[in-house]
């Protein structure tokens, strides 16, 4: 039988979609890219906010139309809209034959056996169970690097955020199945570990009684075949100087941090349910910067929150001025039911929101650009990712560009180079984002 997966929202759903197709690898599935060729069409649904979920709704009504005409035996729809909206799903959508919610991703393989016998059975399970792991997955991001998800759920509770009502609240995965699984994909080819959760810089606290990520990152680096490791989604006000310590020591762990902050006015930040005020966050940016001079920064910003005034706007862009995050992304406030700030009085009109999002995403592609130009000169090591259709030209990145959400530095070269190869190059040019690089004169290889 052949099931065509279709992986939509964050990694952290792409890391679910992993475990459940080495489950079904397991049970000797065959996986094709074409929906008009499978037999069962597998959907991992995102829902965190109104365009994920439009995607996932259509992405399943597209294959409802295979399945009305029989060309499809089965459509399940797993993860966040299933567990958030199953019976909704179900009754606009009665071609979707079963719902998998996320904590019961490990019974993929039982729900497409139930379709395939022509049963329509949903599972779902205490969202404060044990969060599913297995060693086995199937790594979908090239064997290069990969992305190692090292809890589930989240306890912050913020006002805009639906995860704790589909995610439940925060769960450590033990370290030494971490760790084991680590060195699994690093015998597997993986140089890149890429750390995520919704909050890793809390890792630990529920199994070992405090925050162990920095504890994990040693482990992690002591993986012989590992080259990089990269940490993912840290909440400011959880970053402990010992994880800074650690990340400035250790050679491997890439000097690159993802710092979620969300905004910068007080009163906005209070009205989030965030934990931190704008006086500590430049004082956790100035810690960072003082102790990892080199370190790249990333950060994601909500335009038009309900309350946001203009001048909770024009502080927030001054502080997004003098900051000058290396990398950040801008989301204008998606009012999700069920959630505190639905309710909230002052809503922002769409189109304040938008043109304010646009606004922060104008100035921070000055400052984007600006900081490409000032690597030029640099001798920087990249991973190599891939070639340019008959050019002598590579796609590669830096420690500062983390897979998916970051630039390349283009490398021209007549070397006969391979993705996940590392070599040393001089960046030469920059073209906005991208960096333009050529090969360091003292050697291509890099070990």
């Amino acid at each position: 039988m052949k099931i065509v997966f279709v992986s939509l929202g964050c990694d952290k759903n792409l890391a679910d979609t992993e475990l459940m197709l080495g489950i079904l690898r397991e049970k000797g599935y065959e996986f094709v890219f074409d929906a008009e060729e499978a037999d069962v069409a597998v959907v991992n649904t995102c829902c965190f906010i109104g365009d994920a979920k439009e995607e996932s709704i259509q992405t399943l009504l597209e294959l409802g139309d295979l399945r009305t005409s029989g060309r499809l035996k089965g459509l399940i729809a797993a993860g966040c809209l299933a567990q958030r909206y199953g019976e909704e799903v179900q009754k606009e959508i009665p071609e979707v034959d079963a719902l998998v919610g996320t904590a019961a991703i490990e019974e993929i393989g039982e729900a497409v056996e139930d379709v395939l016998a022509g049963e329509r059975k949903n599972r779902f399970r205490d969202l404060n169970a044990p969060p599913a792991f297995r060693q086995e997955r199937a790594v979908t991001t090239g064997g290069h690097y990969a992305y190692l998800k090292i809890a589930e759920g989240c306890g912050k509770h913020c006002t805009y955020c639906v995860i704790p009502g589909v995610r439940g609240n925060y769960r450590s995965i033990p370290m030494e199945e971490l760790t084991a699984q680590a060195e699994r994909l690093a015998q597997n080819g993986v140089k890149e570990l890429i750390l995520v959760a919704q909050e890793t810089t809390l890792y630990g606290v529920d199994l070992y009684g405090k925050k162990s990520l920095p504890r994990l990152l040693k482990k992690l680096a002591e993986i012989r075949d590992i080259r990089w490791i990269r940490v993912l989604y840290c909440y400011p006000e959880e970053i402990t100087q010992e994880l800074i310590d650690v990340m400035a020591q250790e050679p491997k762990i890439c000097h690159y941090l993802d710092i979620p902050i969300q905004h910068a006015a007080d009163g906005v930040l209070r009205r989030m349910g965030r934990h931190t005020c704008q006086k500590e966050l430049r004082e956790l940016i100035g810690r960072l910067r003082e102790r990892i001079p080199d370190i790249c920064l990333r950060t994601t910003l909500i335009s038009g929150f309900p309350g946001e005034t203009q001048e909770d706007f024009e502080e927030l862009y001054r502080f997004v001025n003098e900051m000058e995050f290396d990398r950040l992304g801008v989301f204008a406030y998606s009012q999700e039911e069920g959630t505190p700030a639905a309710g909230m009085p002052d809503q922002v009109e769409e189109a304040v929101k938008e043109a304010r999002r646009d606004e922060l995403m104008e100035l921070q592609q000055a400052i984007a650009f600006e900081k490409a130009e000032d690597m030029i000169g640099r001798e920087v090591t990249v991973m190599i990712e891939g070639r340019v259709a008959e050019e002598d030209i590579y796609a590669a990145r830096t420690y500062r560009d983390a897979p998916n959400v970051d630039g390349f530095l283009f490398l021209r070269t007549g070397a006969n180079l391979m993705t996940g190869d590392f070599v040393k190059a001089v960046v030469t040019d920059s073209n906005e984002y991208d960096l333009i690089g050529e090969i360091a004169d003292r050697g291509e290889e890099f070990s």
